[in-house]
């Protein structure tokens, strides 16, 4: 009999998955999860939806000193683009890894084949959310964050990505410290449509921030345009 599952209730997993929460970094604590943990995250996050089995991402690991190393990059490039930024700015950016005991980049990365890139993204996307999960399942926190490191090209560079490469988020994990609050979470109302012909569909409009207009495009590929 197979082990895998396609199908098994669970009222626990449900309960899970309704009350999960993203930890702020300032309840976020040592210790971080064990070498057998990460592979466990790891594995779980490598679990999802790929069409075509193309594999469209790749995580790095950034624990003890390889934290610093990686802030001493931040730094001297924020140095670079603003030299007058003042020192707390400056050491802000040389212990932006120390927050938590671990961080995870997930990459997303633009195969060449005859799937649609937007599936390829859209992987990416299901992989970072079981990487969520997985870490919560064992008992850590996890803050899923990009910031200014995700989208600077020379960061990019120094951490040796290349142009088909996207960092899908740098997800902070660490043991928690004290209890974190509820946010709003959409009200399905308006969101949701039983659709039907006729039917006015509750697009989530409510939630555009008119006065900010629609943001800049943060992914570009060197295979956006080929047919």
């Amino acid at each position: 009999m197979s082990n895998l599952i396609a199908a098994k209730p669970s009222a626990e997993i449900l309960d899970y998955l309704l009350r999960r929460r993203s930890v702020k970094l300032d309840l976020m604590t040592a210790p971080g999860p064990e070498p057998a943990q990460i592979e466990n995250i790891l594995r779980a996050a490598s679990r999802v939806p790929d069409h075509g089995r193309m594999c469209p991402w790749y995580f790095l690991i950034f624990e003890g000193d390889a934290r610093a190393k990686a802030g001493e990059i931040f730094q001297a490039i924020y140095l670079q683009k603003n030299p007058e930024a003042d020192p707390a700015q400056l050491d802000k950016e040389a212990k932006r890894f120390l927050r938590a005991p671990l961080v995870i980049a997930m990459i997303s990365r633009t195969r060449k084949g005859k799937n649609p890139l937007w599936e390829q993204i859209l992987s990416a996307g299901a992989a970072g959310m079981n990487l969520s999960l997985a870490a919560h399942a064992q008992g850590f926190g996890v803050n899923w964050l990009t910031e200014w490191i995700a989208y600077d090209a020379d960061v990019k560079a120094a951490l040796g990505l290349d142009a088909r490469d996207h960092v899908a988020g740098f997800f902070y994990i660490g043991s928690i410290q004290g209890q974190p609050e509820e946010r709003d979470r959409p009200d399905l109302s308006s969101i949701v449509t039983h659709w039907h012909p006729d039917v006015k569909i509750n697009k989530g409009d409510l939630h555009d921030q008119e006065k900010m207009g629609f943001p800049p495009v943060g992914f570009k590929s060197a295979f956006l345009d080929e047919p």
